[in-house]
């Protein structure tokens, strides 16, 4: 029973579909970002760096961070989602790291200075929505003729998901985009994603109460 402490943002979301599509028996933790859990003693000695999400296995005695390491360790726990052969295990893991270094950062930057800022900067706005943009341009080129990311159906695809899935909060058309919009709505209608994309409930226990 894998412990999996998260909460409800496209990065712990990354890690509650990968557990639903492989089908390991996990225990959720909730953590309840708005009340400060991340910086409690408890989850600091899970991650120092006070992030979700994190889990712990005990079969092998893994507590790990970061959503994608946790994505791979998973893929080769399982032997799932992820290629054998060098080379396409090799491209998987580029476009994983691809969501890693551009869509999560720029969309997530996006989200700040459009949804959460304490005042509206343009300039921030303007430079921050191009680059989005600019991302699904190249994600929209990958897709062409590809039912996956990086081939298959795999942790590239689930990395990335939770993260296109916030283009609407932030106003952009994904219609625009025809073969991202396409991939959009096959992944996000497999069951195991939209199981996953519920977890945590909003009733869950959480991991560190006051």
């Amino acid at each position: 029973m894998i412990d999996f402490y998260t909460s409800a943002t496209p990065n712990g979301r990354k890690v509650a579909i990968m557990l639903e599509e492989t089908a390991l028996p996990y225990r959720v933790h909730r953590i309840d970002l708005g009340a400060g859990d991340q910086h409690r003693p408890g989850f600091l000695k899970l991650n120092s760096n006070n992030k979700i999400p994190v889990i712990h296995d005990p079969d092998t005695g893994v507590t790990l961070a970061e959503s994608s390491a946790i994505l791979i360790y998973l893929a080769e726990k399982t032997g799932q989602f992820q290629p054998e052969s060098l080379q396409d295990r090799y491209e998987t893991l580029q476009w994983v790291m691809f969501q890693m270094a551009s869509v999560g950062p720029m969309m997530g930057q996006l989200w700040w200075f459009r949804r959460s800022a304490p005042e509206e900067i343009p300039l921030a706005i303007d430079r921050y929505e191009a680059e989005t943009k600019r991302i699904f341009s190249v994600l929209d080129g990958r897709l062409a003729g590809r039912s996956g990311i990086a081939g298959d159906y795999g942790i590239a695809d689930i990395a990335t998901w939770p993260w296109i899935d916030a283009h609407r909060p932030l106003g952009i058309d994904i219609a625009a985009y025809p073969n991202l919009a396409r991939w959009y709505a096959a992944v996000g209608a497999r069951p195991a994603v939209q199981r996953g994309m519920a977890v945590p409930a909003a009733d869950a226990p959480r991991a560190f109460p006051a």
